[in-house]
């Protein structure tokens, strides 16, 4: 099990630094409503890395698929990277707008992943995508000046999570490749503290930064929503599957411990063959070891008038993945289900029992099966 239990020292120093209020479990806030221009008093916070300069004072984004082709004075789609004088700035670097100290793993649907510990959040305003079914778009739609954050530094969030007795550092609830230059820094500072640090992507950044962040990360949960390009391109406003694909094996090649996640959303992507192909997509480019999360949708943001995701079609889904021969596939937000478990593919017993989030009881042992010693992919301590 991971270290647990936040400290009061930590706990204050967490509301010392960010002085921000409790919304929905995470820490964030509304500011006024965004001007055209930045306000006064928003000032770049760090030159943005993975960019290039074009023609003028022109510039080009390079850091994720869409290659924002930027003019002077103004921002990429993500509304985080500004074109300053031909100089491309982050406006979030340093300033989260949530932090959370103490969520438990599974929550971040990484259950090969030392079971039962504790990390701490961190997220700053703006996304390159713009899901219509987003559980977060308070924040992830907005701009840096629409959000209340406050200045905490790569060194000040390391030792928050250190001040807690926490394991591990998480960049999540936003797309953390917007605030690609706060989260590389803080990867590489938790590394020298004796912290993990994990990602949880929409996978749409572009390789060569992915490349060079991935040495400082311990595994990494990508959000696979759907596999058709038509899914991509209106449900999530004009996005693409391709990049995500090669993410994916990006990761794979190098190593990098992963896990993927699919939120089934009634009439948008449950066609149960477009699953198949997916899951058998999985198994030939990654490997039948990849853990596979089928997630319950609930009515969220602009797709409130859509029902929640049967349990039926989840479990539809789940015999589908394991008959593709994927080995471990789970079902998530439907608490109490028997697929919230980890099971030997060997054996057939139950090697990490859960409900929800909380684990219950743990079999693995020195990365394998108790029972009948099968080798179990994942990071286990």
């Amino acid at each position: 099990m991971g270290r647990t239990g936040l400290t009061r020292r930590g706990f204050i120093r967490i509301a010392a630094l960010t002085s921000l209020a409790a919304v929905g479990g995470k820490i964030a806030c509304r500011r006024s409503p965004m001007s055209s221009r930045s306000p006064p008093g928003l000032e770049p916070s760090g030159e943005a890395r993975h960019w290039t300069r074009l023609e003028g004072n022109t510039v080009q984004c390079q850091l994720c698929f869409r290659n924002c082709t930027i003019r002077e004075g103004g921002r990429g789609f993500c509304g985080v990277r500004e074109n300053r004088r031909g100089t491309l700035y982050s406006l979030v670097y340093g300033r989260p707008c949530s932090v959370t100290p103490g969520s438990p793993m599974e929550k971040l649907a990484l259950y090969h992943v030392v079971p039962g510990s504790l990390r701490l959040n961190l997220a700053t305003a703006g996304c390159n995508f713009r899901c219509s079914f987003c559980h977060n778009w308070e924040i992830a739609t907005r701009a840096p000046e629409e959000v209340e954050s406050h200045d905490l530094s790569p060194e000040e969030a390391v030792d928050v999570a250190v001040e807690n007795n926490l394991e591990f550092v998480a960049f999540t609830y936003t797309e953390p490749t917007i605030f690609y230059e706060y989260m590389y820094d803080i990867a590489r500072l938790a590394r020298n503290r004796g912290l993990r640090t994990l990602l949880n992507t929409n996978g749409a950044m572009s390789p060569d930064p992915l490349k060079e962040l991935l040495p400082h990360l311990d595994a990494v949960n990508v959000d696979l929503k759907a596999f058709t390009s038509e899914f991509y391109q209106t449900t999530v406003s004009h996005a693409r599957m391709e990049p995500v694909l090669t993410t994916l094996k990006v990761i794979e090649e190098q190593g990098t411990w992963c896990e993927i996640v699919n939120l089934i959303i009634p009439t948008l992507n449950d066609d149960l063959d477009r699953i198949g192909e997916m899951c058998l997509w999985i198994r030939d480019e990654m490997g039948p070891g990849v853990p596979l999360h089928f997630t319950r949708f609930f009515p969220a943001y602009k797709q409130t008038r859509l029902p929640p995701t049967p349990v039926e079609t989840l479990e539809k889904a789940r015999d589908i993945a394991l008959a593709a021969g994927l080995e471990y596939v789970y079902i998530g937000n439907v608490p109490g289900h028997m697929a919230n478990s980890t099971y030997c593919p060997e054996c057939g017993r139950i090697l990490i029992e859960r409900v929800h989030f909380s684990v219950l009881g743990n079999h693995v042992q020195d990365g394998a099966c108790q029972f009948c010693g099968h080798p179990i992919p994942g990071i286990w301590k």
